[in-house]
């Protein structure tokens, strides 16, 4: 039933009507990529809209301009050849609906910008192109301070801020000066055959969905600078809720899909299928509640992933910002429920975040466990390398700081999942590989409860402690696992959580020792 009714909305979206084309060029744009056509596009998006709404079109050459804002029932229409292309200067642009991310810093400026609209969409085979690098090096000569302060000063490609309706569909979304596309509580969104190609300056997210509903984003390939595609919530009014993301290709040199940092409202009803992640610099999937978000009934299946590094975060904390000041409060810490991540391959690349690659991590903090979580059928190829002293190491808790790998690194005490601070969770069928061989254990486990890992397959390594290590935990169970090599024993724990380890029909090495 959920599923029809997400077919109701997004069929409405494409029956919305458009009465009349109105070309740029009628009002004065010039194809020329010099000339500033920004009073010519707006006045013939506004001469549209007064005809009761359209499609303006951009016909082919290259067309110069600052701030562009959308009216209601206007489409902009990018005929094959033709590219928008944002000005260099940043004084170019306006900020419509300012507030702050989750690093501190100011943002807004846009390029093209939707804000309180309805019934608009972006179509066509064009390209819009915010040429980020050249304005980036346009502004440092005129902003002197660290670059970590004014990157938001620089515009988004995209924004689109409490609007219902909207249409993104077949065009090439590239180069932004900051994040290339951000929807902000909006409704009913349909993004397709979108390809986005936005790298050369930081902050450069591909696809940023912020607290909005109703969401179906399907084929596209984004390659981005910052993560590629991120559901975020910088207000606690509105949560990201009932999307679907189906066949798209992600490349990031941060993460591939990613829900956080910015997590004030919850994410909810979110289903995620049919992805390709590859050559990321920051992770493949990661989950982060730290600003308050429920992280509620999403599902992460039939994901492939090359060249990843550090494949599943998954993470509970209570960092309890507040991005929009004055207009929100500060939310309590939030939590999971119903997440499953299943059907899921991925492949490491040799050299981590981390200084020994770890496959998944999994960490709530001290009195809010993360919980909720069901992990199947996952196999993840890591490179090895990992050292006995590394299992010694006391992993930060960084309760209140930006959830990254690297928060808790450098070291890592398990090569396959380290989870801490976690109740409730279930993983059936669990496989890890090795290029090279490693002495952590494939499993540690600390202040973990109710936590089943059945049907695991564990490869052979050569002179290492342990397959697990288990610190201050209860009703543990193993189950079905498969242990391949020549370890000394199976579990390393300390003496209370030894009673609370329960094993069965697992089929281990000849000789074995099952407790250390």
């Amino acid at each position: 039933m959920k599923k029809l009714i997400l077919l109701i909305w997004f069929a409405g979206i494409a029956a919305v009507v458009y009465a009349e084309d109105v070309l740029i060029t009628r009002f004065g744009a010039k194809p020329d990529g010099h000339t500033m056509n920004t009073v010519a596009i707006q006045k013939a998006i506004d001469y549209c809209y007064s005809k009761g709404g359209g499609r303006v079109i951009f016909p082919k050459g290259d067309f110069l301009t600052g701030t562009i804002e959308f009216r209601d029932n206007v489409k902009l229409h990018f005929e094959k050849d033709a590219r928008l292309l944002g000005s260099t200067n940043v004084e170019d642009y306006r900020n419509v609906d300012p507030f702050t991310e989750g690093l501190g810093i100011d943002v807004g400026w846009a390029l093209l910008v939707a804000v309180d609209r309805k019934n608009i969409g972006i179509e066509g085979h064009g390209v819009i192109d915010g040429q980020g690098s050249a304005l980036k090096a346009a502004h440092i000569l005129q902003d002197t301070r660290p670059e970590g302060q004014r990157w938001g000063r620089r515009p988004f490609l995209l924004r689109v801020v409490r609007c219902n309706n909207v249409t993104v569909k077949d065009v090439s979304l590239n180069y932004a000066g900051a994040w290339t596309s951000h929807y902000f509580q909006s409704r009913n969104i349909l993004i397709q055959n979108v390809k986005i190609r936005s790298v050369g300056v930081a902050h450069n997210d591909g696809i940023g969905i912020d607290g909005c509903q109703k969401v179906a984003i399907s084929n596209c390939d984004v390659v981005s600078g910052d993560d590629a595609l991120v559901f975020k919530t910088t207000s606690s009014k509105m949560a990201c809720k009932d999307i679907t993301v189906k066949n798209i290709r992600l490349k990031s040199n941060q993460a591939g899909i990613k829900m956080g940092t910015e997590s004030m409202a919850g994410f909810e009803n979110i289903d995620i299928k049919n992805c390709y992640i590859y050559d990321t610099k920051n992770g493949g999937i990661k989950l982060l509640s730290v600003d308050g978000a429920r992280i509620k009934n999403v599902t992460i299946a039939d994901i492939k992933m090359d060249d990843v590094r550090t494949p599943v975060l998954l993470r509970l904390g209570s960092r309890l910002n507040v991005f929009r000041k004055g207009q929100d409060q500060q939310q309590p810490t939030g939590y999971f429920e119903n997440v499953v991540l299943k059907n899921i391959k991925a492949v490491s690349v040799d050299s981590t975040q981390l200084k020994s690659a770890t496959g998944i991590l999994i960490t709530g903090v001290p009195n809010h466990k993360l919980s909720g979580v069901t992990l199947e059928n996952i196999l993840i190829e890591l490179p090895g390398g990992g050292t006995a002293e590394e299992i010694n190491v006391n992993v930060p808790e960084a309760i209140d700081q930006y959830p990254e790998v690297k928060t808790f690194g450098p070291v890592i005490p398990a090569y396959g999942l380290w989870a801490r601070h976690v109740k409730d969770i279930k993983i059936k069928g669990l496989q890890f590989r090795l290029r090279s061989n490693d002495l952590r254990p494939a499993l540690f486990l600390q202040d973990a409860t109710n936590m089943l890992v059945r049907d695991a397959v564990i490869p052979a390594t050569e002179g290492a402690a342990s397959t697990v290590q288990v610190k201050q935990s209860a009703n543990i169970n193993l189950q079905g696992w498969k242990v391949y090599g020549s370890i000394r024993s199976l579990i390393v724990t300390d003496e209370a959580s030894r009673s609370q380890i329960h094993l069965e029909k697992n089929r281990l090495p000849r000789d074995q020792n099952l407790f250390q």
